[in-house]
């Protein structure tokens, strides 16, 4: 004779505070396969297409872990990023010099948009901490009332302090492997490139930049693992590699280089660089992907 199951009263009383917090109704869906299923087993897998809602709620958790993690920890991750994102800037120095002694016909910009991906995917894919992605992951849990404003603020602070202690570090480096690198005119190109433009322009450059990167991130936590997000990574570095667009941290390591190179270039261009790339890079991630992804997801999936 089959046998029925009867949840207890302890049970059906986790239930339904379980369900007293439900705000969306993919978080009701979740509940329901909770419940019916055996999770990772028969429940959604990392292959499937995953749910609006799902990919938000995995973006909050990501958020709150790094809202949450001690500062030194925080600023050596952030660190690190700076300084792997040196790459980037070698390679696109190195392919420069090469464009500006051969004079190809092809843009010099399509040619160095090739390598400007590959630091981005070092570093992204190490775990590392880049500002342009906190710009609206971080977000995310103060929006949803779980975290506060001011420690949004302090991982913002610690993470582009790192980034730009990593990217002035690295840039030294370069300058000091230049006998073997041989890309000091590279450099010099890019930061004359970086401080040439008026404020506005390099501003809505940088918020197109930064709005780039903050998608990214959610594009990474929507595809499976590895390799399809080393693509994802590829493609939208590369689409602000050939629009020429500011990234703040990466062009710190370009400026920095440039400044130790070049006794032309002063340190009010390179602050008024740096200063510009971050305020436009934040409000492109957090207004243009943090506050609207949030907005959309959370109104269309609301429960009445």
């Amino acid at each position: 004779m089959k046998q029925t199951y009867h949840p207890s009263a302890h049970e059906q009383t986790e239930s339904e505070d379980e369900e007293s917090r439900i705000h969306t109704g993919r978080e009701k869906e979740r509940l329901v396969e909770d419940r019916d299923y055996v999770p990772v087993i028969i429940k959604r897998t990392d292959q499937s297409r995953r749910h609006p809602d799902d990919i938000l709620e995995n973006a909050i958790d990501e958020g709150l872990e790094q809202l949450e993690r001690p500062f030194f920890s925080l600023f050596l991750s952030s660190m690190a990023a700076g300084l792997i994102l040196g790459f980037t800037a070698m390679s696109v120095a190195i392919l420069q010099r090469q464009v500006d002694e051969i004079h190809w016909l092809i843009s010099a910009r399509l040619i160095t948009a090739f390598v400007y991906p590959l630091g981005f995917v070092m570093c992204i894919m190490s775990g590392t901490q880049l500002f342009t992605e906190h710009t609206a992951t971080a977000v995310y849990p103060v929006l949803d009332r779980r975290s506060s404003l001011m420690r949004l603020l302090r991982l913002w602070a610690i993470v582009l302090l790192g980034n730009i202690v990593g990217a002035f570090i690295i840039a030294c480096m370069l300058d000091a492997a230049e006998p073997v690198i041989q890309a000091h005119q590279g450099y010099i190109a890019i930061g004359h490139h970086l401080v040439g433009y008026s404020a506005g322009a390099l501003i809505v450059s940088a918020i197109l930049a930064g709005w780039l990167m903050a998608l990214g991130a959610w594009l990474i936590m929507s595809t499976a693992p590895m390799l399809s997000q080393i693509v994802v990574i590829y493609i939208v570095t590369f689409v602000i590699g050939i629009g020429g667009l500011h990234h703040s941290i990466a062009g710190s390591v370009e400026i920095f280089a440039a400044y130790l190179i070049d006794p032309s270039l002063t340190i009010y261009e390179v602050v008024r660089f740096i200063t510009l790339a971050v305020f436009g890079n934040l409000i492109g991630g957090s207004v243009f992907v943090g506050v609207l992804n949030y907005a959309h997801i959370r109104k269309t999936q609301s429960v009445e």
